[in-house]
This record gives structure tokens, C-alpha cells and sequence, in this order.
């Protein structure tokens, strides 16, 4: 990368961020003026200086006033919340919710312990990637899972037509949207000793990648620590009246360290952390295989199949794909980013 490092890095994404009509054909977010939703937190967004910009049909932060390059330090060195709302969280129900899930995405759903959870991927008869999803198994009889805000549309009519399907053949599943819920994300090395001001249980027993429902600031919520940032860090899906509180509590349990962070520094971290980025490293035309995401494909599905596209697939992890996304990490070699991403990681060191 030549010029200014990461503060260039930031400038194209509010560039890109800020232009959606810019955007590839393919891409799922695209926004049309005067038709962007908005999160329950919108006006608090404002009242805290947040810029807002079209993404994924919505109207979202993409800054605060502190610059995109200190927001993503400020994640790295003490926290960030995010609003992350956009997103679409749903639940599935049923004795055969399970079987239902693994005939539309590639995760070995049957053999994660209840309260686990694990990236996945919903896939096309051609291999090619619909979506990728966070997906929880609670119970052996539900799941609970988020899909990306621009594909929702195309997601819940996938989802929702192959379902009738199965239940045509007596399969016992149903579905419910959360659109009653909220989601935040609260990323960084204080996410967790601020969040544990909040509530009762404890969340040093809460792992990498694990679901539980708890109270948290009073409000009956559905918490997973994972994150979009390569931190450590929670999604916290809380109901939508009580976001607001909850976004406050944290900023307030935090003094002033954890701080509301928007989508460029959101993409800077998932970037810095190789993570995948729907519309950009993955589409309905890229596999998982492809994308760099072989490890998503449990090891029985790689010997049974059993899901849209397994035989391509397979047969990509046999033989070797023919593109194959590259690591970003490996290609941000600027003197200037380098030591400031030190500096940030040395002063978590040093606590």
C-alpha cells in the first residue's frame, strides 16, 4: 500500500462507504435516498456526533468525531461499540430444525454441544456462497443465527421457500425474526470487564464462539461472545426499547474508555483480522472454498455432503480451487501502520 497507510486506507472506505450507487452489480448493499431504515439508536447516533451514510439500506454511522484511524486504535487498545442492528437475527424451532439448517449450509450444525456456536456459510446449487451466518445451536431443538443486513431480503426467501418444502414432507421446523430486537457489539479488551458491571453471571465462564440468555442492565438478552474485529468482544441482542439504556450503561461503565465506533472502523478491524466480507471477498459466484473458508466445512459434511453444491465443493478441497482469496494482513506491509498497530498491542501487553 503506498502513501498514507492506514489514514489512506480510511479515506477509501469513507469514499466507498459513502457511495453505494459506486458499488459492483453483485454487491448486496445498495441504498436507494429516501428509502434508508433506521436502527432505534439513529437519533442517539446523531446526538453523538455520528456521520450518517447509506449502507445495506439503512442509515448507519460511518464516524464519530474522533477520526476512523483513532476509533480503530481506540478498539484495539481499550473498546468500541458498535451498532450493528441492521443485521437480521432469526431463531429456528423444531425437533428437525437441526437436519432442516445442514441442508443449507456447510457447518457440521448435528455436532456443536448446546450453547455453541460457529461461523457458517448458506450455499448454492453452483457452490457459490448466498450469505455467511453466525449460527448458535441453544437447545438441540433451536437455533439462533444472524444473517448480513443487505442480503436479508434474499436470505429469509431462501430460507423461508426451502422450508415449506421440508415441512411438506413432514420436517418439524418454524422460524421466528427477531425485528423486535436490537443488536450491539461490544469489541476490545474492556469488553468484557465492562459488561461484567452489567450483569449478575459470569462472564469468565462465557468461552470463545458460546451463546447464553441473560440479564444484562436489567433487560433479557441474548449474548455471544464473538465479534467482527479480531478482538475479543460480545453480540449483545437486547430488545429494541431497551437499547438505548443498554448503549449508555456501557459507554458510562466504561469512563470514557470504550467508545462508539462506526463501519470504517469496523472494516479497518475485520481487515487487520483477515475476515471476509460479504459482497467483497464472497458472493453467489465464490465458494467457501474459495473465500478461504474450508475450515467452516465440518469434517462429517466433507464426508457425507448432503448440502447445495457439496459436490463441487468437495471436489474444490480434492483438487485445489482455482482463485483463492488472499489474507489481507499479508498485503498492508506500510511502516507507519505496522508500528501503530504495535503500539496499540504493546500497551494491552503492558496492562
Amino acid at each position: 500500500m503506498r502513501g498514507g497507510g492506514l489514514w489512506q486506507l480510511g479515506q477509501s472506505l469513507t469514499r466507498r462507504l459513502s457511495q453505494s450507487h459506486n458499488h459492483r452489480k453483485h454487491r448486496c448493499f445498495a441504498a436507494a435516498a429516501g428509502e434508508l431504515k433506521k436502527t432505534v439508536l439513529h437519533d442517539f447516533h446523531a446526538e453523538n456526533g455520528g456521520k450518517m451514510v447509506p449502507f445495506a439500506g439503512w442509515s448507519m454511522p460511518l464516524q464519530y468525531k474522533d477520526s476512523i484511524i483513532d476509533s480503530t486504535l481506540n478498539c484495539r487498545e481499550n473498546g468500541s461499540l458498535f451498532d450493528v442492528s441492521h443485521m437480521c437475527g432469526l431463531s429456528l424451532m423444531g425437533k428437525d430444525c437441526v437436519p432442516f439448517l445442514e441442508s443449507l449450509v456447510i457447518a457440521d450444525v448435528a455436532g456443536l454441544k448446546p450453547g455453541t456456536g460457529s461461523l457458517t456459510v448458506f450455499t448454492n446449487e453452483q457452490g457459490g456462497s448466498i450469505d455467511d451466518s453466525v449460527i448458535t445451536k441453544v437447545t438441540d431443538d433451536l437455533i439462533y443465527l444472524v444473517v448480513n443486513a443487505g442480503c436479508r431480503d434474499k436470505d429469509l426467501a431462501h430460507i423461508g421457500s426451502r422450508m415449506e418444502g421440508f415441512k411438506a414432507k413432514g420436517g418439524d421446523v418454524s422460524w421466528h425474526i427477531h425485528d423486535e430486537r436490537s443488536l450491539l457489539a461490544l469489541q476490545g479488551p474492556l469488553a468484557a470487564p465492562v459488561l461484567q458491571l452489567l450483569t449478575k453471571d459470569d462472564l469468565s465462564k462465557l468461552y470463545f464462539g458460546e451463546f447464553r440468555k441473560l440479564d444484562i442492565n436489567g433487560s433479557h438478552c441474548f449474548l455471544t461472545r464473538t465479534g467482527y474485529t479480531g478482538e475479543d468482544g460480545f453480540e449483545i441482542s437486547v430488545p429494541s426499547e431497551n437499547a438505548v439504556d443498554l448503549a449508555k450503561a456501557i459507554l458510562e461503565k466504561s469512563e470514557g474508555k470504550v467508545k462508539l465506533a462506526g463501519l470504517g472502523a469496523r472494516d479497518i478491524l475485520r481487515l487487520e483480522a483477515g475476515l471476509c466480507l460479504y459482497g467483497n471477498d464472497m458472493d453467489e459466484h465464490v465458494s467457501p472454498v474459495e473465500a478461504g473458508l474450508t475450515w467452516a466445512i465440518g469434517k462429517r459434511r466433507r464426508a457425507e455432503g448432503g448440502f447445495p453444491g457439496a459436490n463441487i465443493i468437495l471436489k474444490q478441497i480434492e483438487d485445489g480451487p482455482k482463485i483463492r482469496r488472499v489474507d489481507s494482513s499479508r498485503l498492508v506491509h506500510h511502516p507507519e501502520a505496522t508500528v501503530r498497530f504495535k503500539v496499540a498491542q504493546a500497551k494491552r501487553l503492558a496492562r
